[in-house]
């Protein structure tokens, strides 16, 4: 059976990147597997783990590349080319500094704001119109390094909150998975501190 969607999320591979901000997109496809109650095996067709989850409207295809994150594309495209997957059903899970940590973006295309990820992503699609869903894990204090801010752990305020993030953000790709986009971005799209007032 083929598959209808890949989901990817995106990260470092290494036990010393296991906490790391840049790894939230690894967390959030890690949570949908243990939902799944489904064990991670090294794919075939690229450099990276995957799972098979039954969801929606069929088969979808979870991936975790281990090419480092500037290679991530490397792994994306050649398991989306293997099974025939179309942009439109390719949603790529990752971190943005431009979001406050907490916060959520669901969006299909647009342009890779400088994360090395998404950019190695496009470039091995050769195109950009797939779905991401950016995660906020805020900007660097000022006068930090934004490569060292990514590859450091959340602070302890954060780890506190990051569990029930984590959660919302794999029920947000699970919507996307069910075909809700709509409904996804209606629902994840708004501002935390917005929510937080309803």
């Amino acid at each position: 059976m083929g598959f209808s969607k890949l989901l990817v999320g995106l990260g470092n591979p290494g036990r010393q990147y296991e906490r790391t901000r840049h790894n939230i997109g690894f967390m959030v496809l890690m949570e949908l597997a243990r939902r799944g109650s489904a064990d991670w095996k090294k794919s075939r067709q690229g450099e990276a783990l995957s799972v098979e989850l039954m969801e929606g409207e069929g088969n979808i295809l979870l991936v975790l590349p281990l090419t480092y994150m500037n290679n991530s594309g490397q792994a994306v495209s050649a398991i989306a080319h293997f099974n025939k997957i179309s942009l439109d059903h390719i949603l790529v899970v990752v971190d943005d500094i431009r979001l406050d940590f907490g916060q959520m973006r669901l969006k299909a295309g647009g342009s890779d704001a400088g994360h090395n990820g998404l950019r190695s992503v496009a470039q091995e699609l050769g195109a950009k119109e797939y779905s991401r869903l950016r995660l906020g894990v805020s900007a660097p204090p000022s006068g930090m390094d934004q490569a060292s801010y990514v590859l450091s752990e959340f602070s302890a305020q954060e780890r506190d909150q990051l569990p029930e993030f984590i959660a919302a953000a794999a029920d947000c790709c699970r919507l996307w998975m069910k075909g809700e986009v709509s409904r996804a971005m209606t629902q994840y799209n708004q501002r935390k501190e917005e929510k937080d007032n309803e």
